[in-house]
Protein backbone atom coordinates (compact mmCIF):
# COMPACT_ATOMS: atom_id res chain seq x y z
CA UNK A 1 0.00 0.00 0.00
CA UNK A 2 1.43 3.37 -0.98
CA UNK A 3 2.57 5.47 1.96
CA UNK A 4 3.16 9.20 2.00
CA UNK A 5 5.41 11.38 4.12
CA UNK A 6 4.01 14.90 4.33
CA UNK A 7 6.34 17.65 5.55
CA UNK A 8 4.70 20.96 6.45
CA UNK A 9 6.93 23.88 7.34
CA UNK A 10 5.33 26.17 9.89
CA UNK A 11 8.16 28.64 10.44
CA UNK A 12 11.72 29.16 9.23
CA UNK A 13 14.16 29.79 12.09
CA UNK A 14 17.60 29.73 10.48
CA UNK A 15 18.10 30.00 6.72
CA UNK A 16 21.77 29.00 6.90
CA UNK A 17 20.90 25.75 8.68
CA UNK A 18 18.14 25.18 6.17
CA UNK A 19 20.61 25.56 3.29
CA UNK A 20 22.79 22.85 4.86
CA UNK A 21 19.72 20.64 5.29
CA UNK A 22 18.59 21.17 1.70
CA UNK A 23 22.00 20.24 0.33
CA UNK A 24 22.39 17.14 2.51
CA UNK A 25 18.79 15.98 2.02
CA UNK A 26 19.19 15.75 -1.77
CA UNK A 27 21.54 12.81 -1.47
CA UNK A 28 19.37 10.90 1.01
CA UNK A 29 16.87 9.64 -1.58
CA UNK A 30 19.49 7.73 -3.61
CA UNK A 31 18.68 4.04 -3.51
CA UNK A 32 15.22 4.57 -2.00
CA UNK A 33 11.95 4.00 -3.89
CA UNK A 34 10.61 7.54 -3.42
CA UNK A 35 8.50 9.64 -5.74
CA UNK A 36 8.31 13.39 -5.10
CA UNK A 37 4.68 14.48 -5.47
CA UNK A 38 4.97 18.06 -4.17
CA UNK A 39 7.97 20.19 -3.32
CA UNK A 40 7.27 23.67 -1.94
CA UNK A 41 4.97 24.51 -4.84
CA UNK A 42 2.37 27.25 -4.76
CA UNK A 43 -0.11 26.47 -2.02
CA UNK A 44 -3.09 27.95 -0.25
CA UNK A 45 -3.91 27.19 3.37
CA UNK A 46 -7.66 26.61 3.44
CA UNK A 47 -7.96 25.84 7.17
CA UNK A 48 -5.77 26.22 10.21
CA UNK A 49 -2.74 28.42 10.74
CA UNK A 50 -0.71 29.66 7.79
CA UNK A 51 2.18 27.46 6.62
CA UNK A 52 5.29 28.27 4.62
CA UNK A 53 5.40 25.19 2.42
CA UNK A 54 4.74 21.50 1.94
CA UNK A 55 6.64 18.51 0.60
CA UNK A 56 4.94 15.19 -0.17
CA UNK A 57 6.91 11.99 -0.82
CA UNK A 58 5.33 8.74 -1.96
CA UNK A 59 6.82 5.36 -1.04
CA UNK A 60 5.56 1.92 -2.02
CA UNK A 61 4.83 1.02 1.61
CA UNK A 62 5.32 2.05 5.24
CA UNK A 63 8.51 0.03 5.61
CA UNK A 64 10.18 1.83 2.69
CA UNK A 65 9.12 5.24 4.04
CA UNK A 66 10.47 4.49 7.49
CA UNK A 67 13.68 2.98 6.09
CA UNK A 68 14.38 6.31 4.40
CA UNK A 69 13.21 8.51 7.31
CA UNK A 70 15.18 6.56 9.93
CA UNK A 71 18.15 5.78 7.68
CA UNK A 72 21.54 7.14 8.69
CA UNK A 73 21.84 9.62 5.83
CA UNK A 74 18.46 11.26 6.40
CA UNK A 75 18.87 11.20 10.20
CA UNK A 76 22.06 13.23 9.78
CA UNK A 77 20.38 15.75 7.44
CA UNK A 78 17.29 15.89 9.65
CA UNK A 79 19.32 17.36 12.51
CA UNK A 80 19.83 20.48 10.39
CA UNK A 81 16.11 20.66 9.55
CA UNK A 82 15.23 20.52 13.23
CA UNK A 83 17.53 23.50 13.88
CA UNK A 84 16.40 25.35 10.75
CA UNK A 85 12.63 25.39 11.02
CA UNK A 86 9.49 24.23 12.78
CA UNK A 87 7.91 21.38 10.84
CA UNK A 88 5.11 18.92 11.14
CA UNK A 89 5.76 15.55 9.53
CA UNK A 90 2.99 13.00 9.00
CA UNK A 91 3.07 9.48 7.64
CA UNK A 92 -0.15 8.63 5.80
CA UNK A 93 -1.00 5.23 4.38
CA UNK A 94 -2.95 5.21 1.12
CA UNK A 95 -6.00 3.15 0.31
Amino acid sequence: MSTYLVFTRDKMLDEKEFAVYAEEAKATVAGHPVKVLAFYGAHEDLEGPATEGTVIFEFPNREAAMAWYNGPTYRKAREHRLKAAIYRVALVEGI
